[in-house]
């Protein structure tokens, strides 16, 4: 069941700069950018990476901003770097987007942003591990990163070429597992070799036709590791023996994406593509789904809290949502930015609830008390590029994965 194919020795923190990055995740069809002093170079430059179709459905920046943006992608001298800058400030400008909405409270946040080494890795989802340390996916650079946030170290992992690690969590000896998206694998990296464990989709025990696109991976209580597809599907990995099987939803033409374990070892699960949540049986795998009442809800990611209430990010609507699954009742909030707001990562604390908003510029952190119902918001410094998962720390802070600023970020929290 188990491949172990890639063993390499840990990546240090001063790595190469300039190292073009694999183009993975790319989306869209080819654009013709227009006509103009620059449009050559942005041309060489920037599809070394990426399609250019990033570039023509971006919000758009002031030439500062698109400086800022793309040195995070790639070091270039700085008469390339501003003509860059100016051609892409000129044919790209800031389009109009929602306002953010910044709401005062009692609660006081600090935030640290460490940029990951490999330009352009676009950090996906982020890590809190039980040695403190922070961790992140770089989904187009096929690395896994590590912070120590006490002394600021960094070493990046490298993983087999195109694995476009997507998913990230941590089993009780300190293993790091990741979805390897782009290879269609469960992947295992042990961080004191380096060494990698692939566990491919394909050599399932049991798995429908067309099983791919591991995407999100969650620990139960027992140490068995769960995990949603791309194709309609979830799926059950044993560590211990690589057994592993993979089950379809009930409902056709659906999208797990976030994914949960509750306090009696059950997952949950929402469904991007429908207004669905779903949750699974342990034992024999079978997925009951749940409607959210309109049919317009897009759940894009979930928390439970410790009364086993699932709360997600309505990404299409702008909602904060509530799915109590003891009653079958659900409650929505409008988040603060409004309906083109996108909430999306999101982290439970206690009866506290953290999430992102997404489509603002720039982005939010948001902090929803379930008890008095009442919100506070940030702005995140580095303008977030799009968080689209966090996590809490054992300490109840949050750790965050800024993904087009390339940056992983720890929120730590106080009260005045």
């Amino acid at each position: 069941m188990q491949t172990q194919v890639f063993s390499v020795l840990i990546a240090g923190t001063l790595l190469s700069l300039g190292v073009p990055v694999p183009t993975q995740g790319q989306r869209g069809q080819p654009v013709q950018l227009p006509a103009g002093a620059g449009q050559d170079v942005v041309q060489e430059s920037c599809t070394d990476c990426h399609r250019l179709n990033l570039i023509a459905n971006s919000p758009g920046y002031t030439a500062e901003g698109w400086q800022k943006l793309f040195s995070s992608m790639v070091a270039l001298p700085s008469a390339e770097a501003e003509l860059i800058a100016g051609y892409l400030a000129t044919n790209f400008p800031v389009r109009p987007a929602p306002e953010a909405v910044v709401i005062p409270g009692p609660v006081e946040v600090s935030i640290t942003e460490w940029m990951a080494p490999s330009l352009g890795s676009r950090p996906h989802d982020p890590l809190a591990a039980a040695d403190g340390s922070l961790w992140w996916t770089g989904q187009w650079s096929s690395r896994l990163g590590r912070v120590d946030p006490e002394t600021g170290a960094i070493t990046e992992f490298p993983l087999p070429d195109g694995s476009g690690p997507h998913g990230l969590t941590e089993d009780a000896d300190g293993n790091v597992w990741y979805t390897g998206i782009s290879q269609n694998y469960i992947g295992k990296l042990d961080p004191r070799t380096g060494e990698v464990t692939q566990y491919p989709v394909a050599e399932a025990e049991v798995a429908p036709a067309g099983a791919r696109g591991p995407h999100t991976p969650i620990f139960d209580q027992d140490g068995t590791l769960w995990f949603t597809l791309q194709s309609g599907m979830v799926g059950r990995l044993i560590p211990s023996t690589g057994e592993m099987k993979i089950v379809a939803t009930p409902s056709d033409n659906t999208y797990p994406y976030g994914i949960q374990v509750n306090s009696q070892g059950v997952p949950w699960y929402v469904d991007f593509r429908g207004n669905r949540v779903g949750s699974i049986d342990p034992e024999t795998m079978e997925i009951t789904e749940y409607t959210l009442p309109d049919p317009d809800a897009r759940p894009r990611r979930l928390a439970i809290t410790p009364d086993d209430v699932v709360w997600y990010t309505d990404y299409a609507r702008g909602y904060l949502g509530r799915f109590d699954p003891a009653t079958g009742e659900v409650r929505e909030w409008p988040s603060p930015s409004g309906p083109r707001s996108r909430p999306y990562g999101i982290a439970a604390v206690g009866t506290v609830v953290w999430y992102s908003e997404s489509g603002v510029r720039d982005d939010t952190l948001v902090r929803f008390d379930t008890e008095s119902e009442e919100f506070q918001t940030w702005l995140i410094p580095s303008g977030g590029g799009v968080v689209r998962n966090m996590m809490a720390t054992a300490d109840g802070n949050l750790v965050l994965a800024c993904s087009a600023v390339n940056r992983i970020g720890l929120v730590e929290v106080s009260y005045d």
